[in-house]
């Protein structure tokens, strides 16, 4: 798989493992180069306060835990760009000016494609329109990412001492619909709401649901399980070290981890295709950075 560049551009420190460990660890073992783009520290995420024994603050924690992931799943390299997290929509967390949701939208834009432009993926992932259940970072960083993807390839944006670069194929994360329904039909047969699920109710499986997005693309990660599992691990302070239930759900319906597709624009709602980098130019000459 030589000359086969990935990004995944993505919001926090678990991001990488909890949604894509297995597709990245199967990419990784094929030989491509894959990168990773962290928007924020995760600083405000919800931590037992033992596990911060040796740390200074969440932020020093759960990025010691991304390196450990980091480590484990093989990036070429990781870039950190050190917003504050804004925490959920139903927070005042996100009204803080230090925090990825508060920041100027084109300046992020501007970051994303200096990372593009540095290591020349033909190959982009990022969260879906929803930001997956969502989450503020998810969204702002998903809309920086995708216009990222167009402008970097544009020779009248100009960034410091960089060439233009126009990655090949742009992908949004995707979660199997059924397991979504399953979800919201066991938390109602539990007479649970399921628009009040997760450690903190702040998650709408609803509205989830409503926002799913057809996928076209399914990668095989069956070989991969047991190092997504490992990189899962590494993230104790957000609950990793167990099998989640995507991951569960992927063993059950044959490990195939789905992606929608955005550019080039799918022909129809169906999956058509294996491998992210179907169809992808690897012939043309490119000068890293």
């Amino acid at each position: 798989m030589a000359n086969r560049r990935l990004l995944l551009s993505f919001a926090h420190p678990d991001d990488e493992s909890f949604g894509c460990g297995g597709l990245i660890a199967r990419y990784v073992a094929e030989g491509a180069d894959v990168f990773y783009l962290c928007a924020t520290n995760g600083d405000v995420g919800t931590v037992s306060p033992e596990l911060l024994d040796g740390y200074n603050s969440v932020a020093e924690l759960r990025l010691a835990e991304l390196d450990k992931a980091s480590a484990i799943l093989g990036f070429k390299k990781v870039f950190k760009l050190g917003y504050k997290d804004s925490g959920m929509m139903s927070d005042t967390l996100k009204d803080d000016p230090a925090c990825l949701w508060q920041a100027d939208h084109d300046e992020v834009v501007r970051r994303v494609v200096e990372v593009i432009r540095e290591c020349k993926p033909q190959v982009v992932i990022t969260f879906n329109k929803y930001g997956g259940y969502g989450h503020p970072d998810h969204i702002k960083i998903m809309r920086a990412t995708e216009e990222a993807f167009y402008k970097a390839g544009d020779a009248s944006y100009v960034t410091d001492g960089q060439q233009p670069y126009a990655p090949q194929k742009l992908y949004y994360t995707s979660i199997p619909t059924m397991f979504i329904r399953i979800a919201v039909w066991t938390m109602q047969m539990q007479r649970k709401d399921p628009r009040k699920a997760g450690r903190n109710a702040d998650i709408d499986m609803q509205a989830i649901l409503e926002n799913v997005e057809a996928a076209h693309t399914k990668v095989d990660v069956r070989a991969y399980f047991d190092k997504w599992d490992a990189a899962n691990a590494c993230h104790v302070s957000q609950g990793g070290g167990r099998s989640f239930p995507l991951q569960r759900v992927l063993r059950i319906i044959g490990g195939g981890q789905t992606l929608t597709r955005v550019y080039p624009t799918p022909t129809a709602n169906k999956i058509d295709e294996r491998d992210v980098f179907a169809g992808v130019r690897l012939d043309e000459p490119v000068q890293m950075s």
